[in-house]
């Protein structure tokens, strides 16, 4: 049942070949802010992540991806699946890796199947190095390319290893520029990992 209640929704244009798309948060359960129907808190990421279970984050993802088909939505706007380096980050809840990129990098890969099994485009958030809420959208994250290599990114490589289909923008700054207007980090998105789909920057 389509309850056509989506919060983002972007017009197909046949010229260039995109059809409609329906996004809506979140990365652990679907977010209705029109009050028209129901909000569905799922058990958050972090608690998912503490479970070590690829079978339980599959089916995870697969039960919020039907919910999220059947509510109207062709894209859901997770997982979130950065590295957790700020402890009183207000949003670590919402990430699958915890504090360890290995922890991320095994389970972001059930998680995002299971979401696209049912035909609804996860979308792996936020990339990259997005410690903190405070000041997020002028806050510089300054971090050499191994540090980030090795703990920021492999989340992020098993992302697109599993097939993600979209992938959001962090707000803060990396190096001093806007995570989506960054070329160094799209590079390594793009040519180093060889993420295909589309990017897309969070919400202001």
């Amino acid at each position: 049942e389509n309850h056509d209640y989506t919060g983002y929704i972007i017009v197909q244009n046949p010229t260039l070949r995109i059809p409609t798309i329906r996004m809506n948060d979140g990365p652990q359960g679907f977010r209705d802010d029109s009050g028209k129907a129901t909000t569905t808190q799922w058990p958050c990421a972090l608690g998912m992540a503490a479970s070590w279970d690829r079978t339980r984050l599959w089916q995870w993802g697969e039960a919020m991806g039907r919910e999220f088909a059947a509510k109207g939505a062709n894209v859901q706007l997770g997982p979130g699946i950065c590295v957790a380096r700020v402890p009183r980050n207000g949003r670590n809840f919402e990430y699958l890796s915890g504090e360890d990129p290995y922890l991320g990098a095994e389970l972001v890969a059930p998680a995002i199947q299971g979401i696209q099994s049912v035909g609804v485009i996860a979308n792996a958030k936020h990339y990259l190095m997005n410690n903190q809420e405070t000041d997020r959208t002028e806050v510089s994250a300054v971090v050499d390319e191994r540090t980030m290599m090795e703990i920021y990114v492999p989340p992020f490589r098993n992302a697109v290893r599993s097939g993600v289909g979209s992938v959001m923008c962090s707000y803060n700054r990396v190096d001093g520029v806007h995570a989506c207007e960054n070329e160094e980090i799209m590079r390594v998105l793009k040519a180093d990992l060889g993420f295909k789909g589309w990017v897309m920057s969070d919400w202001g």
